[in-house]
């Protein structure tokens, strides 16, 4: 396995794997978004449109890095090279990040007007790079091929990839109402099964290149640990699993100014405020092979370098242990805001910010987001075209829409056809079975 070949690919593998599949940008904020709401706020499950809404299939994916910057419109074409087509802004702490998202059937309904509750299914993927130097992952990947004298002095360097499925129970609430001033509460317990991770973590690691000569300097340590490793190309194994618990948790208030709409077939606040804490919780694995490398004061030859784990293995003393690792959600704070303009036109503010620092090992995280978003609501229809200002110096503007039980949307769609260097890029799809709230019902 070359690990840093396969690190620049694995949010292509994601994206091909799952065909068409931040999760959600956009149409998460629809008051007809149903379960998928709820996993970005679990209060979202009361006091919903919705007597019942059945989801039969949803699925998303979202890639990026700091290190390329790309022209979509040229990876149709054939023989696409993503090395020589791409914009390279190699610095010393680069970043690259991807997730996929498949929510199975899942459902929500009503006990009664002041509680609800819900199932929710879920297949995910996330993987991680953080603080590689961007000269070093350009030599290793083009396997020192053509490639100038350099230094480098990396550190924290820490890289997690891990897949695991969820079984999600959700309860929510109504927690104050009084016309004009309404509070909702919610909470999704989770049943956690991991399938395997692979991480690759250094504290610190120096040197040099010597292009004329070939070799490479080294000074540090470098520890890379595997439990089913998932870069492998056979499909990802869900059958030796590992369990662990987790748990999202969820507010949202209304102000319902001078409301006189009975009923729950009716949006009635003129501003909604949510907060939720999403993904608290991990998965600990009893049985990872960690292999730790000393880089001390050696100069090793870069000929015939095909394999960075074949590399390290013939020229630097390692040790192999087997240990327990405890891998962390990638926990999140979630806000967001929702201006109700006029009949059917609204327009929503959201945050997503990771609660995970970047040097952290053993875990993954989202990339911190803001998102402005107008939208065209109906019982049938939503149309919405999110803004959304990403960390790591991206901007990313997309468009999508929910029809009925379908859904189809990116939040980054719009960029991606105008720019030539686009950072990042997602899309998303939904079916499910929507059962309406009665005008008339309370």
């Amino acid at each position: 396995m070359n690990y840093f070949k396969s690190l620049t690919t694995i949010t292509f593998f994601l994206f091909s794997y799952l065909g068409l599949s931040q999760s959600y940008v956009g149409h998460s904020i629809d008051n007809y978004s149903g379960i998928i709401g709820v996993i970005d706020n679990p209060s979202n499950i009361v006091d919903s449109r919705f007597k019942t809404d059945i989801n039969l299939m949803s699925a998303s994916t979202f890639i990026g890095s700091d290190y390329y910057a790309i022209d979509f419109g040229e990876l149709f074409g054939e023989d696409v090279d993503i090395d020589n087509t791409a914009q390279i802004s190699a610095s010393e702490k680069n970043n690259f990040f991807s997730n996929a998202d498949i929510i199975g059937p899942s459902f929500m309904f009503n006990i009664n007007a002041n509680n609800s509750i819900g199932v929710i299914t879920r297949l995910r993927v996330f993987a991680n790079i953080n603080n590689i130097n961007g000269s070093l992952f350009e030599s290793l990947n083009e396997s020192f091929d053509e490639t100038n004298d350099f230094d480098f002095d990396s550190s924290n360097l820490v890289s997690t990839t891990h897949a695991w499925a969820e079984l999600g129970i959700s309860y929510g609430r109504i927690l104050y109402d009084d016309y004009d001033h309404f509070l909702k509460g919610g909470i999704t317990l989770k049943l956690l099964q991991g399938a395997g991770v692979s991480f690759f973590n250094s504290p610190g690691f120096s040197g040099n290149y010597d292009a004329s000569a070939q070799t490479i300097a080294t000074a540090g340590s470098i520890n890379y640990g595997s439990r089913n490793d998932i870069y492998e190309d056979d499909p990802i194994d869900f059958e030796d699993l590992k369990t662990g618990f987790g748990a999202d948790l969820g507010f949202t208030y209304e102000w319902r100014r001078n409301n006189t709409t009975d009923g729950k077939g009716h949006n009635k606040y003129l501003l909604k405020v949510g907060l939720a804490v999403t993904d608290i919780g991990s998965i600990t694995y009893d049985d990872v092979t960690q292999y730790n490398y000393d880089l001390n004061n050696q100069t090793e030859s870069t000929i015939n370098y095909n394999d960075t784990e074949e590399f390290l293995n013939e020229n630097y003393s390692f040790t192999e242990i087997t240990k327990k690792i405890k891998v962390n959600l990638p926990t999140a704070l979630r806000l967001s805001a929702d201006y109700h303009i006029d009949r059917s036109i609204y327009l929503s503010l959201q945050g997503a910010f990771s609660l995970i620092k970047n040097n952290t090992q053993f875990t993954n995280k989202i990339n911190n987001a803001v998102t402005i978003s107008p939208r065209i609501e109906t019982k049938w229809f939503s149309f919405y075209t999110p803004v959304s200002f990403r960390q790591y110096d991206d901007t990313a503007w997309g468009a999508g829409f929910r029809l009925g039980p379908l859904t189809l949307g990116s939040s980054s769609i719009l960029s991606n056809v105008i720019s030539d260097n686009s950072k990042s890029t997602d899309l998303y799809v939904g079916l499910k079975i929507p059962i309406y709230q009665s005008k008339k019902y309370n």
